[in-house]
């Protein structure tokens, strides 16, 4: 276990060990560069395909920061055989939905060898849930440090306008230039860290589901996840100006997440009851043909609602369990500090469907949380009042 938390990420692919869990675990990621001018090992990461059919996928945005380079540098070193499918939404958003994922699908070879995201939630989500089906590798060039799905194996995507996370595969590799990075609008990087403060709420959930549920824990990378954490929360008052360390020890921390994730199969390190939250205010929006807020900034808003759950029912929880979620108003003050929103009014979310999430959130996953435990307790609904009155007045 401590060989495994002193290595650096870049050393992670390939990874495999017995772990003090019980279990046997493998990272079958092939490639990760983060680092100043990463982009450019690009080339040499693909190189196993260099004489294949290749699909790059890109929007008009990812495009123009890191898609051109990507292409260019492809021809460059040898790859004739690269195509590109470019989504240009105009001032809409891309939507991980049927349309996405059926276009990636159309303009997939018989004889393609290899896809290319260049992007990052909805990008990366759409091609690795299309490889995942079709058997493809992918490699994903990412473009902003906004969520923590690069090396992770869950696919989250609409259906039906219902939002879930199916099961896909881990990407190849990921190139993860900082200098791209820094490009990406500021309420992209407000998002990813929004996305890295939501683990401290995920790892008390994973707790409490551990104690209350009978579930599974894999105490190796729960560390790896809060080691990430404490460099990120380190450098947070760096985010806001764009700082380089700030922006990498972030991207770090998303990364770290996801190779926790892959290392035990489920997305438990880094997702509790603030992801449901999100989740469902997402479908709210999509239902009604408004484009959503970043998923990360409501994970990072939800993660001060769900503190308050943890607080409001420490008198109940497990032994042990509470003292693993700081109180809510150490999570807003870190938000804060990274430059990112702290309250659902502050992003619009409306006090009707913040009182609907808190009653209606559990069912998003089949997963056990805080909302389910309250439910089970019969204090949801009370708590729902009390809370919507507090955050809304």
């Amino acid at each position: 276990m401590q060989d495994i938390l002193q290595m650096k990420i870049e050393e992670m692919p390939g990874l495999e060990f017995d772990c003090s869990c019980g279990r046997h675990h493998s990272f079958s990621v092939q490639g990760i560069s983060i680092r100043k001018g990463a982009i450019e090992d690009l080339p040499r990461m693909a190189a196993p395909f260099k004489d294949d059919k290749i699909l790059i996928v890109f929007d008009s945005n990812t495009y123009r920061v890191a898609g051109e380079t990507a292409v260019r540098l492809l021809r460059e070193n040898g790859f004739t055989k690269v195509k590109e499918l470019l989504f240009d939404t105009g001032s809409d958003i891309l939507i991980p939905d049927e349309r996405t994922l059926g276009r990636i699908l159309q303009e997939q070879d018989l004889d393609c060898k290899l896809m290319i995201a260049v992007g990052s939630g909805v990008i990366n989500d759409s091609v690795k849930f299309v490889t995942s089906r079709t058997g493809l590798p992918f490699i994903i060039v990412a473009t902003a440090p906004s969520m923590d799905g690069y090396v992770s194996d869950g696919a989250p995507i609409f259906s039906h306008g219902y939002k879930y996370s199916p099961q896909a595969h881990l990407t190849y590799g990921l190139v993860g230039d900082t200098d791209i990075l820094k490009t990406a609008p500021q309420d992209m990087i407000q998002a990813g860290f929004g996305d890295v403060v939501g683990k401290i709420t995920a790892i008390a959930d994973w707790d409490l589901a551990v104690k209350a549920n009978g579930d599974y824990r894999c105490d190796t990378c729960v560390r790896l996840v809060e080691k990430a954490l404490e460099k990120c929360f380190a450098k947070a008052e760096g985010l806001p100006e764009r700082d380089p360390e700030a922006l990498g020890a972030l991207m770090e921390a998303l990364t770290m997440t996801g190779v926790a994730m892959a290392l035990v199969n489920i997305s438990r390190p880094a997702s509790g009851a603030e992801h449901m939250l999100s989740h469902f205010w997402e479908m709210d929006y999509i239902d009604r043909g408004l484009n959503p807020i970043h998923h990360g900034i409501q994970v990072g808003v939800a993660t001060v609602v769900i503190a308050r759950f943890f607080e409001e029912l420490a008198d109940i929880l497990p032994e042990g369990t509470a003292a693993l979620c700081p109180p809510a108003r150490e999570i807003e003050a870190l938000l804060r500090k990274g430059g990112a929103p702290a309250s659902p009014k502050e992003i619009g979310i409306s006090r009707t469907l913040f009182h609907e999430s808190l009653i209606k959130g559990w069912t998003v996953r089949p997963r056990y949380s805080i909302l389910q435990f309250a439910k089970d307790r019969e204090r949801l609904t009370a708590l729902a009042d009390q809370l919507t009155e507090e955050f809304y007045g």
